[in-house]
């Protein structure tokens, strides 16, 4: 049975999509089979990963609003292992249009719930927002990855998806944990990222994933080739910080197992 994991924070610019394709393509790699589920409108970890979203009538729009069967929406990437439900820009009008439905924050659940049997992964890129969308995808999930930007204002907004998150554990999901707070854009060079970093680990604990996601080019990069950073530049910096994430993700679930 699949674990179900959004990566969320209304914070844009931490690098949720960054880490939705990467991370994915790591644990494809690792041997896990992988679903990345683009809930942005932006449609970033689609075109990230060279995918044309209109190779399939069908995205997350249509399996949302429409009813569509999600497993007539999945596309292969350029990775083995590792499949995609694509999304567009009409993704911003199912907002409105789940808006009057009742149970509306289960739709992506039950869009989901019977994929879980097909993969070790599912990754939802959520949008940075809060809104109706990301609240599906947190209904949904099992558990939220949540990417912190090292930078000033980094813990901003930190309490308000935490607060989300506890609304949602008491009312839609109970069972919603936290996976993780993941540093991104971190520079070893600098007194402020570690001072972040010792922060969330004052405050967190544990649940502070070991592995930090460094600034670099090569994941900049990448995306514009829509390639993941292990096809695109493998010995980069960030390509081996995406497969130790990989491997603390597997490890920290298997023993949460035994």
């Amino acid at each position: 049975m699949g674990k179900i994991i959004a990566i969320a924070n209304q914070k844009g610019g931490v690098g949720k999509t960054t880490t939705a394709f990467n991370l994915g393509a790591c644990l494809a790699s690792d041997g896990k089979k992988v679903l990345l589920v683009d809930a942005d409108p932006q449609a970033n970890a689609t075109s990230g990963l060279g995918v044309d979203a209109d190779q399939s009538e069908i995205s997350v729009y249509e399996c949302l609003v429409d009813g569509q069967d999600p497993r007539k929406a999945i596309l292969p990437t350029c990775v083995d292992g590792l499949s995609i439900i694509c999304s567009r820009i009409d993704l911003v009008g199912a907002e409105v249009e789940l808006m009057n439905r009742r149970d509306r924050e289960k739709a992506l659940s039950k869009v989901l719930e019977p994929l879980k049997e097909d993969y070790d992964y599912l990754l939802i890129d959520c949008s940075p927002s809060l809104g109706v969308i990301t609240v599906n995808a947190l209904t949904a999930a099992d558990s939220v990855i949540i990417p912190v930007q090292a930078e000033y204002f980094a813990l901003e907004g930190i309490s308000q998806l935490l607060n989300t998150i506890r609304i949602i554990k008491s009312r839609l999901k109970p069972s919603l944990e936290i996976e993780g707070f993941l540093l991104t854009m971190y520079d070893a060079r600098l007194r402020l990222a570690n001072q972040i970093f010792e922060e969330l680990k004052g405050h967190f604990g544990d649940m502070v994933f070991t592995t930090v996601i460094p600034r670099n080019i090569k994941l900049s990069e990448s995306p514009s080739h829509g390639l993941p950073v292990i096809l695109y530049d493998p010995e980069s910096r960030g390509s081996i910080a995406y497969g130790q994430l990989s491997k603390e993700l597997i490890a920290r679930n298997r023993r949460k197992k035994a």
